[in-house]
């Protein structure tokens, strides 16, 4: 499915000026890198390990929890067209001994982190995994990458913005996280004919004569290319850390007209009907890349602006993070989301993880 997204023409959805590329000053400080890059498999991280085989850096080490994915990777360099050697692990990043193993045998200068639970609905249901991997997998590759003296660059989201999901302020936490470490965060927007997003579900609709389904009318995202996603990742791993930086864009683009294009798209000639649903737990709208309390400004390279990032260090959250660390082991919701609140004051609980809480409390 993925593949057949990648023919459209998203230039012509997105109806502004491409993003820009990476300076050769960016790409040419990567190839003389060794790169790591956490959740490999998924669509940036490997569009990125792709990109990356390109400039021949001194090593390439590919990590992902997933079997198939990582499988999928070996099998694309296998087939010819990706250049230089790559390293393969398998394993997922909330594995310290593994990680620490990784870092102590390949030295890697550079992690660029792009592994996350992402799925907005489902981690309403599963808060407690939500927390495990997207803080505390974060927090064990930050650990890592101090004591080897890399430097880490971490893939974020809009919907960590005054989060309305446990997904969104788990990130934000792993966002405090990294810049306390010292290292650099990008938040991007809903990546254009990437694996489990909104234009796979359309395509799956269209194919199978259903109804695009769109939460609501006035429903707006942030939408950008994978190509676009990963020239900005590039070129924020030459911005000076710590730092919070956002893509460029000026106006977010409404769900309806991207539902419009890929049924003009993929099925043209045919009546397409929009359903409309209500909102699933977790979402928010609109999607912003920066709260009230956050003022961007240009970052030293095109294409993205920086926000002014959170004082503090690692030391200094460590003791909440502790704190935390033991009501997720303990499965302690109740304790874990106030936790989880008090890193993250902007977080307010959905319905949905209210109720699960509820649940937990004995009457």
């Amino acid at each position: 499915m993925t593949s057949l997204l990648g023919n459209l023409d998203w230039r012509s959805f997105l109806a502004r000026p491409r993003l820009p590329s990476p300076s050769v000053e960016v790409l040419d400080a990567l190839y003389r890198k060794s790169s790591l890059i956490s959740g490999a498999g998924g669509s940036i991280g490997s569009a990125l390990a792709k990109r990356l085989a390109e400039l021949g850096p001194p090593a390439l080490l590919l990590l992902d929890g997933s079997e198939s994915r990582l499988y999928k990777l070996q099998q694309a360099w296998a087939a010819g067209g990706i250049p230089g050697p790559m390293t393969t692990v398998l394993g997922n990043i909330t594995d310290g001994t593994l990680v620490d193993e990784v870092f102590s045998v390949h030295v890697p200068n550079i992690v660029f982190h792009t592994a996350a639970y992402k799925q907005v609905a489902l981690l309403e249901e599963q808060p407690l995994a939500a927390i495990r991997n997207n803080a505390f997998g974060t927090l064990m590759l930050c650990r890592a990458a101090l004591a080897h003296g890399a430097r880490i660059v971490m893939v974020s989201t809009d919907k960590a913005v005054q989060p309305a999901s446990v997904m969104g302020a788990t990130k934000r936490l792993a966002e405090l996280i990294v810049l306390a470490a010292g290292g650099a965060v990008l938040r991007l927007g809903n990546v254009l004919a990437s694996r489990d997003s909104v234009t796979e579900t359309f395509a799956l609709q269209l194919a199978l004569g259903r109804p695009l389904t769109v939460t609501d009318p006035a429903a707006r995202r942030f939408f950008m290319t994978l190509d676009e996603a990963v020239n900005l990742l590039l070129i924020a791993s030459a911005e000076p850390a710590p730092a919070l930086l956002v893509p460029e864009i000026a106006e977010p683009s409404y769900v309806t007209d991207l539902a419009h294009f890929m049924a003009h798209s993929l099925a043209p000639g045919r009546n397409v009907d929009l359903d409309f649903t209500c909102p699933r737990p977790g979402d928010k709208d609109p999607d912003r890349f920066w709260s009230p309390a956050e003022s961007p400004r240009p970052a030293i390279h095109a294409g993205l602006l920086s926000i002014q990032p959170p004082a503090g260090t690692l030391d200094q959250l460590l003791p909440s993070l502790t704190a935390l660390q033991t009501a997720v082991d303990a499965r302690d919701l109740p304790a874990a989301i106030n936790l989880l609140c008090a890193l993250v004051p902007d977080y307010t609980p959905g319905p949905a993880i209210t109720t699960l809480i509820g649940s937990r409390v004995a009457p």
